[in-house]
């Protein structure tokens, strides 16, 4: 009997269930979140709405998704790991209210992520590039918006 899914299909979806899985983790952080310290925080002028990173961030797993599944067999240990330092931000910040070291795991997380991204550019995988750019840049913003929260605090 022919097999229905292949084991190298099945290893690349994984990465892509694995990035919805952690988005539904970080996204569940702010259950345990107490929204009136958050609200009393001092915030810098260009901290966006809150509604515009439930539109973001779906987008940017989505992209996520898309380059991890192409590019499994290159990315897949550094991908993993990425995601896993981007889940605990939102447990970091959020529910743990530590806005210094949810500051140092965005670090690393922009770290692993120029990787990344130096791998797609060895495998001249110029169209990953493009499609995984937003997400660096969001959180490289996001690092900012952090560090100025800390600061202002």
């Amino acid at each position: 009997m022919e097999k229905l899914i292949s084991r190298q299909t099945l290893f690349k979806s994984s990465l892509v269930l694995a990035t919805f899985f952690i988005a539904w983790l970080g996204g569940l952080s702010t259950v345990y979140t107490d929204w009136s310290w958050y609200e009393s925080l001092s915030k810098p002028s260009f901290n966006p709405p809150n509604y515009l990173f439930g539109i973001v961030w779906p987008i940017l797993y989505l992209l996520m998704s898309i380059v991890s599944f192409v590019n499994a067999k290159t990315i897949y240990k550094l991908y993993l790991l990425q995601l896993v330092v981007n889940g605990l931000w939102s447990w970091i910040f959020f529910a743990f209210q530590s806005i210094g070291f949810a500051f140092l795991d965005i670090v690393v997380l922009i770290f692993l992520n120029i990787l990344i991204m130096k791998q797609l550019r060895e495998i001249q995988a110029w169209l990953s590039l493009v499609l995984y750019t937003p997400y660096i840049l969001w959180i490289t913003f996001a690092s900012i918006l952090n560090l100025s929260i800390l600061v202002l605090n």
